[in-house]
């Protein structure tokens, strides 16, 4: 066979590397591709409530140390549901808790939107975290179950990377449409009155993902779906709980919640941290979240490569720690370019190495393991922000804005510094272990 001449190569070089790479984002099963969707629209809608709910509040005329019990609340009620929510999904579907989460957040941001005295404001908090809790819990396992090994990567960072695009779609609806429409309505330009046309949005966006959620096959254990692995439906342990070694869940679950500690105290305010600092007005806080939502979802788009290059624990440990420093800049620097640019590097790349990390735990756990991994991780999540959402309030009550946040960012660079350190130490020759059980499985 002769080689094919320099002149009929079919593009410049690492033309053929790069249409290999993106052939790994096709071929997602049917209702992978409907779960994509429904993450456009219902994460959308989240995305509006993470980036003005807190600033809406405060429009109201609540305190930060109010705000910060509000989202305290919030991840208490995500707390309480998160192993009724995997244990529930284990016997009626990943489908039917998923309608149950977006009814129950469909719910609280109607609610948001009808009520504004404290105490009704508190109870659809405790919907939203509940509802939020419970699509979160499944969309692992979901998307484990419908998707081959060779795609699971790209799969979980597609789905991760729409989460961050709609906070850029939802910061320019913010920023440049909620005021001029909130005007026309004559709710007034400031104040609550584009708030509320923003959580109006985020209701009829809630129906358009319940409507995507109905196009997905049902996947009730027992209906003979393919790509379901036969011992999902494999009877639970004591409250819905499946663990085959309890070691190998803590080591997966203890860096997420060490992070979840940190971020609790920094994450959900970090508008109010930018607006209280450098005194933006919304258009131009929404673009700064834009910015960073833009750079999340490009670093998450290239992950799956540096996954494959560094292995999944490599990639993630490279990108997290890299992240670090410019949490440091974030909290510390005076000069409001620098502040914008830390957080678009350190949210991209602490964020990049989610999805291939909960791809890896996915893998690294038995099938019926899937959703209780998936509930555990969400539940440490929230009592990590349980718990960080009031030492915010206590540290603004005690010291004021300025030393109360110096503390917060302390405390989160010493935090995600060990979190990173222990996925490193704890996993670093576990990918290999795990390659090897999926190539005897495939060789049977």
């Amino acid at each position: 066979m002769t080689s094919r001449p320099a002149t009929d190569s079919p593009g410049p070089p690492g033309a053929g590397r790069l249409r290999r790479y993106a052939r790994r984002f096709t071929g997602f099963e049917r209702d992978a591709r409907i779960f994509l969707l429904t993450t456009v629209v219902l994460g959308a809608a989240i995305s509006l409530y993470w980036i003005d709910f807190n600033l809406y509040l405060q429009s109201l005329g609540m305190s930060r140390s109010t705000i910060g019990l509000v989202a305290a609340a919030s991840s208490i009620a995500g707390v309480v549901v998160a192993f009724p929510a995997s244990a529930l999904s284990d016997r009626v579907g990943r489908r039917r808790v998923m309608l149950l989460g977006a009814g129950l957040t469909l719910l609280a941001f109607s609610g948001f939107l009808a009520f504004t005295a404290l105490p009704a404001i508190f109870v659809f908090a405790v919907c939203y975290g509940a509802g939020s809790q419970a699509s979160q819990i499944v969309a692992s396992p979901f998307m484990t179950e419908h998707s081959r090994r060779e795609h699971r990567n790209e799969l979980f960072s597609v789905q991760f990377a729409i989460n961050n695009l709609t906070n850029v779609g939802g910061a320019v609806v913010g920023g440049l449409l909620a005021g001029p429409v909130a005007g026309a309505l004559g709710l007034g330009e400031t104040g609550p009155g584009p708030f509320r046309v923003l959580l109006g949005l985020m209701v009829l966006l809630t129906l358009a993902a319940l409507g995507t959620i109905l196009l997905i096959a049902d996947d009730r254990p027992g209906r003979g779906l393919a790509g379901l692995p036969a011992d999902r439906s494999t009877r639970p342990g004591r409250l819905g709980v499946t663990v085959l070694d309890r070691g190998r869940m803590a080591r997966l679950l203890l860096p997420g919640f060490l992070t979840s500690l940190g971020a609790g105290q920094i994450i959900p305010f970090l508008n109010v941290f930018v607006e209280g600092r450098f005194h933006l007005d919304i258009a131009s806080l929404n673009a700064v979240f834009a910015l960073t939502g833009l750079g999340t979802a490009a670093a998450i788009m290239v992950q799956p490569a540096l996954a494959r290059r560094f292995g999944k624990v490599g990639s993630v440990v490279l990108v997290q720690a890299a992240s670090i420093p410019f949490f440091a800049v974030l909290g510390f620097s005076p000069l409001l370019w620098t502040v914008v640019l830390a957080m678009a590097v350190r949210n991209s790349l602490m964020n990049a190495g989610n999805p291939i990390f909960n791809a890896f735990a996915m893998e690294h756990v038995g099938a019926a393991e899937r959703a209780t991994y998936a509930a555990a991780a969400n539940l440490l999540w929230s009592l990590g922000w349980a718990v960080a959402g009031p030492f915010y309030s206590l540290l603004q009550g005690l010291f004021g804005f300025s030393v109360g946040y110096t503390i917060d960012f302390l405390v989160v660079i010493v935090l995600y510094s060990l979190a990173t350190g222990l996925l490193w130490r704890w996993f670093r020759e576990a990918e290999a272990g795990v390659a090897l059980a999926a190539a005897r499985l495939r060789a049977r």
